[in-house]
């Protein structure tokens, strides 16, 4: 297997030289708002080596949502909110999938493969999910225990073509039974910018057996929430990123003022 090392099953997966899996902005923050990202980072662990993929596959769509992390940092600064972000591609473990999902550590994903994926042992799949997905989702639990917060959200980009297929929205607004957040932020970003294409729960829908924020931070703890999937060529530069950064940071703000 191409670049790819070979694992023991009591081995540790992260070395010396690898990053910590969550990186923190804002952590001391009081902030009613939570936010965070969990597809921010394209980091692959040194005894993975590059999972086997051709070079610039891990920069595309498939290794990390293009854009997401700048406009989440930002936001958070605007915010004064605290921001949890996943360092690690999510080839190596999906942050927002249970991660027992086939697509939690895919073999293939949107056409490209991925060797470094291919036939591994429970041990290793055991590896990603304890020093990686649950470390993250730990920090999360961890600053709602810390102080109270009233609403949290996800900040992902897609790909404007998936499986082939166009997609025509240059921003979704995701959720399930929380059917109040969502509807208003588009609502109110409707307002601020009438020529966008907004959707809700597009490009995707929320289910348990695929989905990780939503079920498990948003819904478990009765808070306001929403998944926010900006077209990642939107956001791809800085001006970009600038642009939607204010645009989610106004809106949410005005959600809030309407929370009790």
């Amino acid at each position: 297997m191409s670049g790819v090392a070979a694992q023991d099953g009591n081995a540790a997966l992260l070395g010396p030289n690898d990053p910590e899996p969550v990186e923190l902005l804002n952590a001391e923050s009081r902030s009613p708002i939570l936010l965070i990202c969990e597809h921010g980072g394209k980091a692959v662990p040194e005894q993975l080596g590059d999972l086997g993929l051709r070079p610039g596959d891990i920069d595309k769509h498939v290794g990390w949502d293009i854009g997401a992390a700048a406009v989440a940092r930002r936001m958070a600064r605007a915010l004064e909110a605290p921001l949890v972000l996943q360092r690690y591609s999510r080839l190596v473990t999906d942050c927002n999938r249970p991660p027992e999902a086939p697509d939690a550590m895919p073999e293939v994903s949107d056409g490209i493969e991925v060797p470094g994926n291919r036939d591994l042992t429970t041990a290793e799949r055991r590896a990603r999910e304890l020093e990686i997905f649950r470390p993250y989702h730990a920090e999360v639990d961890r600053l709602f225990e810390r102080h109270p917060r009233k609403a949290i959200f996800a900040i992902h980009s897609f790909t404007p073509v998936f499986g082939g297929v166009q997609r025509a929205w240059d921003i979704g607004f995701l959720f399930r039974h929380d059917d109040e957040t969502s509807p208003r932020l588009a609502e109110a970003l409707g307002r601020e910018a009438p020529d966008l294409i907004i959707g809700l729960n597009q490009p995707y829908q929320i289910e348990d057996d695929s989905d990780w924020f939503v079920p498990c931070h948003g819904e478990a703890r009765g808070v306001a929430h929403s998944l926010i999937e900006i077209r990642n060529d939107l956001i791809s530069g800085e001006a970009g990123q600038r642009l939607w950064a204010d645009r989610l940071t106004r809106i949410i703000t005005q959600f809030m003022e309407t929370l009790t």
